[in-house]
């Protein structure tokens, strides 16, 4: 029962979603707008104002690096295999390569969105990890030379893998902060959305990593939130901005030991359906965004949790409660479906 239950919210929410956009669209030509999407920031400096995010960079400098490796490989391909320890007959197997390096490499540099052309990079990469293999076990090549050119090759694989991925999710890191954003509808009435969220001690009931939240007066506020390896990560924050019935902004107050900041607005939606709640927050990622890759590949993606944590709190303002299988007498402690396990886990 509580998965059907579950299944209709979450179906419920992906229409609340598409019709935010919908409805967004009308009054913005075509996109959901948000302080973010608009060019404001929650944190100076990380706004988009044209500019590129790191993973953009990041894409374009591979694009580059491939394009110069494939000429030279187009160019010299006897004397780059024996400056890898590879044996030198194999010159039209690395022209070969090289054509593949420049094509993915035009890929990306001719492309807004380059996600595809660098997962094609990623393959190209795992060929040249065969072929660095195959050179390895050959009794011509110089073994120490071709250790180093593949450890050189996995390091280029893995920052492709990277890029790749936090292309394909539409993460954009500028000036070290990432921002996230998710909205849906929620049918109830906007002063009531705003009141429940303004009492910030009813945050943790959907947040999903917040232990507690203690309020100290009208602006500031104690966090105490899940840390790594059951540990907990406290801050003090304060509220920048607040709009009766339309719009909460918080950040870290300065010298925090977790630089964030986020922002509700609460908008009704059209034909009486409710409101649109679009949240969105920034933070700073331990070591950037290759930490929060790698946070994604160990089951923490935080765009994955803000999306979740609205719709705990659409779940909660129309339900009274998160939908969960704790505390049930019966079922198994997980499903076929890993999403479903994934929104009911807390």
């Amino acid at each position: 029962m509580a998965r059907r239950s579950l299944k209709r919210t979450v179906r419920k929410t992906a229409h609340g979603t598409r019709d935010n956009a919908q409805a967004a669209a009308s009054r913005t030509g075509g996109r959901i707008m948000g302080s973010h999407a608009s060019g404001e920031s929650l944190h100076p400096g990380s706004s988009r104002n044209g500019s590129l995010s790191q993973e953009e960079m990041w894409a374009y400098g591979l694009g580059l690096f491939g394009i110069g490796l494939g000429l030279a490989e187009l160019m010299v391909p006897r004397r780059l295999a024996r400056m890898i320890g590879a044996p030198s007959r194999h010159d039209g197997l690395v022209r070969a390569m090289g054509l593949r390096e420049i094509a993915s490499g035009v890929g990306i540099l001719t492309q807004r969105a380059p996600a595809a052309a660098v997962w094609s990079r990623v393959a190209g990469d795992a060929m040249d990890l065969a072929c660095l293999g195959a050179a390895f076990m050959s009794n011509r090549s110089q073994r120490g030379r071709v250790a180093l050119a593949t450890a050189a090759v996995a390091g280029a694989t893995l920052l492709d893998m990277i890029t790749a991925q936090q292309l394909s999710r539409g993460i954009e890191t500028r000036n070290d902060h990432m921002s996230l954003t998710a909205a849906l509808i929620i049918d109830r009435p906007q002063q009531e959305l705003y009141r429940h969220w303004r009492e910030l001690t009813n945050l943790p009931t959907f947040m999903k990593h917040l232990v507690r939240i203690e309020v100290q007066d009208d602006r500031r506020s104690h966090w105490v939130a899940k840390g790594p390896a059951r540990s907990t990560v406290e801050w003090d924050a304060e509220i920048t901005e607040d709009r009766p019935h339309e719009c909460i902004a918080w950040r870290s107050v300065e010298g925090s030991t977790v630089d964030h900041a986020g922002s509700v607005r609460f908008e009704p939606a059209s034909g009486g359906r409710g409101t649109i709640v679009t949240a969105e927050m920034e933070y700073r990622p331990p070591l950037g965004t290759v930490g929060a890759a790698v946070s994604a590949w160990l089951g923490e993606d935080p765009s994955h949790t803000v999306k979740m944590d609205l719709r705990r709190f659409k779940q909660v303002m129309e339900t009274g409660e998160v939908i969960t299988t704790e505390g049930q007498p019966a079922g198994r402690v997980e499903t076929t479906s890993w999403k479903y396990d994934r929104a009911i886990k807390r």
